[in-house]
């Protein structure tokens, strides 16, 4: 990557990979000096912007761990995961203070009144030393089928293993930029905001609600060139019934998980945009978001589209209710195995040892 070359782009705001360093360096330093360590939550309430990326990268150079909290989210859905990360530290922006539900004994950072507040602390590269592998880099908070939010803790190595795993596979490069539009509630925005910044590559930000209008991305793709972007199905549908005879002249590639790809929708992507690849990604939040892939692109089944192979350093298992293997073409439960595995569910040791057997 080139320092000068650009990191991130919103709007008609750009920065630098050295501004983004910079600007992240001085917050790290910043929750350093608040006390955050390796396996501290820092919360993070933000809208899409240029501030949410240096948040979200400041957080882990100073060692800690990020937990995202949707400002779309109610206040007391906010309020129940704010009580039960702790966090050493919450990031959010002015026009969100009254929305978040604040413990006075928390400190609060305003990533919007950066010069005031950052500007004093340096901007070189911060050394945690204590910080390991195993320590944890986010906690995303799932209901799952209970109603009730579960912190997922997934720590550096799964996440460096999955994103690794897509460089190797699909190679991209300071000439791709990548759209980020998936809510930072959700694990995909992960892959969507670290991929580009380890191969040098620019992330594109969606502005605020702006995933859910077709016409608007079709705009902002074609008048950012991006590259590379993500959709869950239901999306891409109708992203597809609304696209005309618009021909996405810079796409190369499309990633789809997070819901069931029907294969009519496959059959239609693939014979509207035959250019562009398109890939179907699997994997709970309960793992550093994707364990399975199949390119939808060189293999054509009618009747279903599979989530496919294990991704590198992960295993699959489909096992009975007793925890056997089945019988090829015998339905079971899908079990995962590997690095990307998360630690287990924050203050949740009895479901922790009910799911992470």
């Amino acid at each position: 990557r080139q320092p000068d070359g650009t990191a991130v782009v919103f709007e008609d705001q750009h920065l630098s990979y050295d501004e983004l360093n910079r600007r992240a360096n001085r917050l790290a330093h910043r929750l350093i000096a608040q006390g955050v360590v390796p396996d501290a939550r820092v919360a993070i309430c933000a809208e899409r912007s240029l501030e949410m990326v240096v948040g979200l990268l400041a957080i882990l150079k100073a060692g800690g761990a990020y937990v995202p909290l949707d400002p779309a989210s109610p206040s007391d859905r906010l309020a129940y995961m704010l009580g039960d990360c702790a966090p050493s530290v919450i990031l959010t922006q002015g026009t969100l203070m009254q929305h978040v539900p604040i413990e006075a004994s928390v400190p609060v950072l305003l990533l919007d009144d950066f010069e005031s507040v950052f500007d004093t602390h340096t901007d070189h590269n911060p050394v945690v030393t204590a910080l390991r592998a195993h320590h944890l880099a986010y906690v995303i908070y799932t209901s799952g089928s209970t109603g009730i939010p579960k912190g997922v803790m997934n720590e550096h190595h799964a996440v460096a293993n999955r994103l690794h795993w897509m460089q190797q596979q699909f190679g991209i490069d300071a000439g791709d930029r990548v759209l980020q539009k998936t809510p930072f509630s959700f694990d995909v925005s992960v892959w969507e905001f670290f991929w580009p910044l380890l191969a040098g590559a620019t992330i594109v930000l969606a502005r605020p609600e702006g995933h859910k209008s077709p016409e608007y991305l079709r705009q902002l793709i074609d008048n950012a060139g991006v590259t590379t972007l993500h959709f869950v199905p239901s999306m891409l549908q109708t992203f597809v019934e609304h696209s005309g005879d618009w021909r996405a002249a810079s796409v190369h590639r499309v990633f789809c998980s997070g819901e069931a790809l029907p294969p009519a929708l496959r059959a239609h992507f693939v014979s509207t945009w035959p250019d562009i690849s398109l890939h179907n990604l699997y994997g709970p939040t309960e793992a550093a978001v994707d364990v399975t892939w199949f390119n939808c692109s060189k293999h054509t089944w009618t009747h279903l589209v599979p989530i496919g192979k294990p991704i590198a350093n992960t295993r699959i298992y489909v096992l009975d209710p007793h925890g056997r293997p089945v019988p090829i073409g015998v339905a079971g439960e899908i079990h995962i195995g590997g690095v990307q595995v998360a630690r287990g569910y924050l203050n949740r040791p009895e479901l922790t040892a009910e799911r992470f057997v």
